[in-house]
């Protein structure tokens, strides 16, 4: 499989968010959104078999002197699901006790992954470039332990997600829906939404969604990768 980086770090976003975690990135994503804040994973890549990525996940979550392992696994991308890889990857880390998320655009066919295997689906909004690329059989695939995110980049993108919310009763379908605004690029490239104005829209509706903020972006520079 095509892995763009194997990091440890505090999980930034979702009802997780602040607890260690170790993530995957796999490399590619056939999505352009126009505010992605990780086309490094584009390309490139190293190319590792199945039981490679498992045995660096297995370095990173015990580390010597460590009083508990880290048992949270984020496969993330890029497009995670691109790669058939990621299913025996899945298997393994199950076995091995991990918690497994699996971060994807709403894309691809979530049907497949097993049961056990959070899923945190990515509804795109009008803004992001990718608008109408949701597959609508996902929503049957959801279950109450999963979760739905929207990244919001204007008031036309929230009514967009406040819309979807309540026409698929995405409250009732999974765990958490999370409105999240999008955060500014440093160098300029596109604007962010202002997390005061986002929460204001969400306390108006009186929407049933958690405001979710991405946490690693104020702890370290927005810009840093394997973070």
């Amino acid at each position: 499989m095509q892995v763009t980086e194997i990091f440890k770090s505090i999980q930034g976003e979702g009802t997780r968010a602040g607890l260690p975690c170790i993530f995957v990135r796999l490399t590619g994503c056939n999505l352009r959104c126009v505010w992605c804040d990780t086309a490094y994973a584009f390309y490139g890549g190293s190319k590792l078999t199945v039981e490679e990525v498992f045995e660096r996940v297995e370095s990173l979550a015990r580390p010597a002197g460590a009083c508990e392992p880290i048992r949270l696994v984020e496969l993330t991308g890029g497009e995670p699901l691109l790669q058939q890889e990621i299913y025996p990857l899945i298997e393994r880390l199950l076995a091995a006790g991990y918690t497994v998320l699996v971060e994807t655009s709403g894309e691809r066919d979530i049907a497949r992954l097993p049961p056990a295997v959070i899923k945190i689906v990515d509804v795109k909004c009008p803004d992001s470039g990718e608008g109408d690329t949701f597959r609508m059989s996902n929503l049957e695939a959801l279950t109450r332990n999963d979760e739905v995110k929207f990244v919001i980049a204007s008031r036309r993108d929230y009514e967009f997600a406040r819309e979807f919310t309540r026409t698929h009763r995405l409250a009732e379908r999974v765990a958490q829906v999370i409105f999240s605004p999008v955060f500014a690029d440093p160098e300029g490239q596109w604007p962010g939404l202002e997390p005061r104005l986002l929460a204001e829209w969400i306390l108006a509706d009186a929407l049933p969604v958690r405001l979710g903020l991405q946490l690693h972006k104020f702890i370290w520079h927005p810009a840093t990768k394997g973070v």
